[in-house]
């Protein structure tokens, strides 16, 4: 049995299997016991004909009758009518509650964005599934990939190749597949929100050494670059994602969990899978470049005309990339509102669609080389309410090395700013916590640390050691401390046994007030404050001990996070309608 034959047991279509449990609010596939088990059900369809046997799978499905929400299980020929249920007769489907948060879909980039997943049946379709999905190597790049107990990054890739089907009419037909759009997801460790961070195209970066794998399995080290567009850092000269991972990390100081990319195809299949995408225009919109023409208004669209809007930038806007930015969250927020609504969810066709169309759509890297893989990452996703994800962009002025203005710069004063409020897990909208009693105990632990009495700081004695910092960070602080700061009884201790991801200041119960000081002076929280023993140093006297870990920044630079997004960063939450200006 091939993957286009669906595995269709006798005249029964798996697809016509799925039943409503009322227990659990969850379809199911049901199997008569006479029927052998189907490995890759297959979307609903009529039954062939012996002039169609073998035919392609993917036929339009067949009409499911007003007020059933799922059709029962064909019989098998010449067998008798089956009685209904007693009192069953006519009844709706049990209205799903959470559940309808789980849905087996992926979308990516403005062309690749990955909002919502989950099983329900999903993993019955595994082997049909695994079979769409294409994965290449993560080169190193990234973590290893997602897990549960920790946020969540992922980075979405939307190319400009125009492979497929009516895509070489769009401008460069021969582009070797840059990084056109891409988006840094992140997903809190508790799931209450996340922040889409959209990466200008034209913004200019440092493009790190990136070795890939070759298809032969030898390794190739591709020479970075620098001052280049970042859109250069997929395609040109023979990069693969795993470089825009890097240049990604280098640029943000995050690095990805995951990778998924996706050309344009994606947008035309995952639009016309959910039926078309709900967007607004504030004015008429004529793009004879992207062959968008639309009048002002409310309008649905689908495959051509959804990607002739992501790709619109002269008629929004300023005309330029950023506009089409904004464009796109517009989108991507619309394709979210779509996907989360009950008439996608609770459609077991539709769904089946969204699941054929998401998984060819999307390359993935190989640490989510398979449809449980995929699953368990919606899972997770799938928890996220669409009021709490933000999208923004990265903070950016014109280049001032230019004239005529063509790329943008980092704009120093403010995406710092932004950066570490995503590595350090920040909302950007207000989030309500639900705090367990013990994380309020001990949150609360915490901030006594920082409460009392506080010494002077040429009375704080302290030796620094480098626990994971950059070379050379431990006397770069030390420096700091005594000529900035007064902290005149410190000294550098060389490196520390074991690295640290965070920063942590160790005192005895008797230097408390010191330890308070220091924290003051370095912004340090209470939990990265220590209580337990002080050691001696070089003069025989006790002091406390400070371990800069993989967290510190730099000498003088405060280890305290910003609790909201800096004055004029542009920002807007998945469940608002906006209408493109």
């Amino acid at each position: 049995m091939d993957a286009q034959g669906r595995g269709r047991a006798g005249d029964i279509d798996p697809a016509d299997q799925w039943v409503l449990n009322p227990h659990t609010g969850e379809y199911e596939l049901r199997l008569t016991p006479s029927a052998p088990q189907s490995g890759i059900p297959g979307p609903r369809r009529s039954a062939p004909s012996p002039s169609r046997v073998g035919a392609p799978a993917g036929r339009t499905a067949t009409h499911v009758a007003p007020g059933r929400g799922v059709p029962p299980p064909r019989r098998r020929r010449g067998a008798p009518p089956e009685e209904p249920l007693p009192g069953r007769r006519g009844r709706r489907p049990v209205k799903q509650k959470s559940k309808a948060k789980k849905a087996l879909l992926w979308t990516g980039g403005a062309m690749a964005f990955v909002l919502v997943a989950a099983a329900g049946g999903g993993y019955l379709y595994i082997r049909h599934l695994n079979g769409n999905i294409t994965s290449v190597s993560d080169d190193g790049a990234s973590t290893g990939g997602f897990q549960s107990d920790k946020a969540i990054n992922i980075l979405l890739i939307g190319t400009d190749k125009r492979t497929g089907a009516g895509n070489g009419s769009y401008g460069d037909k021969n582009s070797v597949g840059h990084a056109d759009t891409t988006i840094l997801l992140h997903v809190s460790k508790d799931r209450t929100n996340a922040t889409a961070l959209s990466i200008p195209r034209d913004l200019i970066v440092d493009v790190p050494d990136c070795e890939t794998k070759q298809e032969d399995g030898s390794t190739k080290v591709i020479p970075g670059t620098d001052d280049v567009r970042f859109n250069t850092s997929l395609g040109q000269d023979e990069r693969t994602p795993s470089c825009t991972v890097r240049t990604v990390t280098e640029l943000t100081g995050i690095q990805a969990d995951n990778f998924m990319v996706a050309d344009f195809n994606a947008v035309k299949t995952l639009t016309t899978a959910v039926g078309g995408v709900e967007i607004c225009l504030a004015k008429d919109i004529d793009d004879e470049d992207s062959k968008l023409k639309l009048s002002k208004g409310t309008h649905t669209i689908s495959g051509e005309q959804a990607l002739a809007f992501v790709r619109t930038r002269h008629s929004v806007g300023f005309g330029g990339d950023l506009s089409r930015i904004t464009l796109q969250q517009q989108f991507l927020s619309a394709l979210m509102r779509k996907l989360k609504s009950n008439d996608t969810l609770t459609d077991p066709t539709k769904m089946i669609k969204l699941a054929e169309a998401g998984t060819k759509a999307l390359t993935v890297d190989s640490n989510l080389d398979s449809i449980g893989k995929l699953k368990d990452l919606g899972l997770e996703l799938g928890k996220l309410n669409v009021k709490n994800l933000t999208f923004t962009t990265v903070p950016v002025v014109d280049n001032p090395t230019e004239k005529v203005k063509a790329t943008v710069v980092l704009n120093d004063a403010t995406a710092p700013t932004v950066f570490d409020m995503i590595k350090n897990d920040v909302s950007f909208t207000e989030v309500k916590k639900k705090a367990s009693a013990s994380k309020s105990a001990e949150a609360a632990e915490e901030a006594a640390r920082l409460k009392g009495t506080k010494s002077a700081a040429s009375e704080v004695r302290v030796r620094i050691l480098n626990g994971g910092a950059a070379a050379g960070s431990a006397q770069a602080e030390l420096e700091y401390l005594q000529n900035e700061e007064g902290v005149l009884k410190s000294e550098n201790a060389g490196n520390a046994d074991a690295a640290l991801s965070r920063t942590t200041l160790e005192y005895a119960p008797d230097q408390a007030d010191q330890a308070r000081r220091l924290a003051d002076i370095m912004g340090l929280s209470g939990a990265q404050l220590k209580p337990g023993k002080s050691v001696i140093n070089s003069q025989g006297l006790p002091t406390m001990t400070l371990t800069l870990g993989k967290d510190f920044k730099g000498a003088g630079v405060s280890f305290t996070t910003a609790t909201k997004a800096p004055e004029g960063v542009q920002q807007s939450t998945a469940d608002k309608v906006e209408c493109a200006k």
